[in-house]
């Protein structure tokens, strides 16, 4: 099991690193044996994840990872492409950003002022498919994301329905645990309190604490953004000094080369990978992904 950057603290801070390992080998012995896609998405890092998501118990992780298991083998989220979403996606409602935080983790901008349609299914399959795209594009020594939540022109009218809302919560926290590191929820309305009130109770204590709400007048809040990205690349609809804005023709093109590297990883043989063999998305010994560096990252807004 590699080491990660997630900034994860609680109980697994009074775990030692071979205690950690000996959890992650009782899971992987209640899992059973796996094949197939399921192995490429069982590895170590995977199963650590699930266990810090559930404090480290070891029947409480193999009951939350079984099930995703289950999606996944239903859901096909690997197998979902750019041609799908396209539509959902032309406003710019929710994309992965050009620019990484930091560290280097992967950016999901959503914009809920900005939606287009209401259909329930095509809205999670596209969240789906931008969160698996966000996860291939992340560095090898990284496996969570941020996620910036812009409610420019939001209202009521244009909230996601409860069931919507229910559902991406169910999907982050189960199918993707701890792959969310930070939430920033900017310049809200102060009618989104009604709507935050009813979705609250469905995140668990674990993800609550990870969302933040950012002020464009508050100094003290901004200087969140200025800890956590470069200003120069940071969009300026974030207060950061970047004038790129969405271009769906662009984005399209660039998850058009996305879906071929998710193809690549997905159909390799994960009894046959080898150490030191990852470039640019392929997979590592350990079911990581490399990208290349911010600076050669590839555009996917306009100037």
């Amino acid at each position: 099991m590699s080491a990660k950057k997630n900034g994860t603290k609680g109980n697994e801070e009074s775990m030692t690193p071979a205690e950690e390992q000996a959890k992650v080998k009782e899971l992987r012995t209640l899992l059973g044996p796996l094949s197939g896609r399921s192995l490429l998405f069982c590895t170590d890092d995977c199963l650590a994840r699930y266990l810090r998501a559930r404090s480290w118990h070891v029947k409480k992780a193999d009951k939350m990872l079984k099930e995703a298991i289950k999606w996944r083998a239903s859901y096909k989220p690997e197998e979902v492409r750019w041609e799908e979403v396209s539509k959902e996606a032309e406003t710019g409602k929710v994309y992965r950003a050009n620019f990484v935080d930091k560290l280097g983790r992967s950016v999901l901008v959503m914009r809920p002022g900005n939606q287009n349609t209401t259909d329930h299914n095509g809205q999670i399959k596209q969240l789906v498919y931008t969160i698996e795209n966000a996860i291939i594009n992340l560095p090898s020594d990284q496996e969570q994301m941020v996620w910036l939540i812009d409610f420019k022109g939001w209202s009521m009218r244009k909230a996601v329905p409860i069931a919507t809302a229910r559902e991406t919560a169910y999907i982050l926290q189960t199918m993707y645990p701890e792959r969310l590191s930070l939430a920033i929820l900017y310049d809200p309305p102060k009618l989104f309190e009604t709507f935050w009130a009813i979705v609250k109770p469905f995140l668990d204590p674990k993800t609550f604490r990870k969302v933040k709400f950012v002020y464009s007048k508050s100094a003290d809040s901004s200087k969140i953004f200025q800890d956590l990205f470069d200003m120069d690349k940071l969009e300026a609809s974030f207060g950061g000094r970047s004038t790129s804005t969405f271009d769906c023709v662009e984005y399209g093109n660039q998850m058009k080369e996305d879906d071929l590297k998710t193809s690549r990883y997905w159909s390799s043989d994960p009894l046959t990978m080898k150490p030191d063999s990852h470039t640019n998305g392929s997979p590592t010994t350990n079911g990581t992904h490399a990208t290349p560096d911010a600076e050669s990252a590839p555009t996917v807004l306009a100037h």
